[in-house]
Order: C-alpha cells, then structure tokens, then sequence
C-alpha cells in the first residue's frame, strides 16, 4: 500500500497544529522565495511572520474595539501640511509607542477643527496594533460616567478600569467647564495614573486657560504638574483642519 503523498501529508499536519496561514502560504511563498534567491531560513521567517500576523489580527481588532474610537482615523490619512506648526516627526516618533511603554503623556493643544482628535486617534490605533490596551472618551463623558458611577457607588470600579488602560485618551478637554466634583474626580483619575499608565488629552485652550475649565488655580497646578512631569507636547495651531478638508472635498470635480 503506498504511503500518502508528502503534500497531503504537510497539509494534514499543519492542520493538526493549526497552522492555516502555513498551509494557505507556503507554496506560493515557496515559488517566491526560490525566485529571489532566498535561502530556507528566510524562506521559514516569512511564513512564520505571516502566520504570526494573521493571529495578532483578531486580536488587534478586539483592542480596538474596546478602545470605542469615535472613528477609524490612522496617522497616514492625516494631512500635515494643513497644520504645518505639528511636528511631524514628533509624531511619527510618538507612533512607536515607546513613550507609552515609558508611561510618559501626551498633550495636543490648538484650536477647534485642527485634527487633535484625528492625531489622538491616530496613536490609539498604533497603540492597538502594538499589543496595548487603549481607552477613548471625551472629558464631558468622561466626567459624567464618573459622577453617575459615584452616586451608583460603583466608581471605584470605574476607577480600576480606567486606571488600567496603557494609553488613555481624554479628548476635548475645555470645551465645557466642570462642576468642582467633576474637576476633583478627573484630579483623582490622572493622579492614579501618574507614572502607573499614560495619558494623551486633547484641548482647544492653551495651559494658562485650563482654570477657566477646572475652576480653582490649586487643583489645576496639581493636575499640570502631574500630567507635565514627563510629556510631549504636540502645537496644533492653524487654520481648521476640518474647513481645509471640506474645502478639499467640494473643490473636486465630480466623477
């Protein structure tokens, strides 16, 4: 009785170690890689490679689905030359996610319409993809789960899930002042977070302003002090990023 053929018999062992993107990819990866000269050491990191990125792809989309995004926005749809004071290099830099690791902050001032969010956005996502878990709420949001988890007596587990994220993104800071227990409960947030995990804000007012949204200059040193021991600050002045798009998108002819 003759032996299986060896393609049957490859293809039934890379089933039984659940090994698909082996068995979908390494013919073709095989006629490739004999193509360009590859040896098989190479030949046998691509496949892995792929098989590794068709795992870690389901898992990416988990943390992004938890990071409740209000949008898929990723740094490589995001026009910089519509803000030219941005440092683009800063980030692209602050995309490697290494500030992260640090648990270093991240600051994004400028006016409304500038693509704070978009950038903020943009992080979040490489966050995702880098294996780190992210959360995304606005301040005003933020501030009112909070206050409703407190009067449910469940804020301390609010606490706990917020203070666990790597990366928390609190966008639109300032855009509505807060009552002083929502300006003491935000305090208390960033303050367990202080060199625990990191935080990226997004905000239309400049530092000096920031009391107009927290109400007491002592409570808004404090919270600047923290936030500011170790962060990047990203000066998103200019034109509305959002207007020039709209701009963009009418001053195009249509199909």
């Amino acid at each position: 009785m003759s032996s299986p053929a060896p393609e049957l018999l490859l293809a039934n062992h890379l089933k039984t170690l659940k090994l698909p993107t082996f068995l979908r990819e390494h013919d073709k990866l095989a006629r490739q890689c004999a193509a360009e000269g590859v040896d098989h050491v190479r030949y046998l990191v691509r496949l892995v490679e792929l098989e590794l990125i068709d795992r870690e792809r389901p898992m990416v989309e988990r943390r992004i689905k938890a990071a409740r995004f209000p949008a898929a926005k990723s740094l490589d749809s995001f026009d910089f030359t519509a803000i030219p004071k941005l440092n683009k290099m800063q980030v692209l830099e602050l995309a490697r996610c290494e500030w992260i690791i640090r648990r270093e902050n991240v600051i994004a001032l400028g006016p409304s319409g500038t693509g704070k969010t978009h950038v903020a956005i943009g992080l979040g996502l490489a966050a995702c993809q880098k294996g780190l878990t992210v959360g995304f709420t606005t301040a005003s949001a933020l501030v009112s789960a909070m206050m409703e988890a407190r009067d449910e007596r469940r804020l301390l587990r609010l606490q706990k899930q917020m203070a666990g994220y790597k990366l928390l993104i609190i966008d639109e800071l300032g855009f509505v002042p807060l009552s002083k227990t929502g300006a003491e409960l935000l305090f208390e947030l960033i303050s367990q977070r202080y060199e625990r995990g990191s935080t990226l804000i997004t905000s239309n007012l400049p530092f000096d302003e920031w009391t107009e949204t927290f109400g007491s200059e002592r409570l808004t040193g404090a919270l600047l002090d923290r936030l500011t021991h170790h962060v990047s600050i990203l000066e998103m002045n200019g034109e509305s990023y959002r207007l020039a798009q709209s701009q963009a998108r009418q001053a195009r002819p249509n199909p």
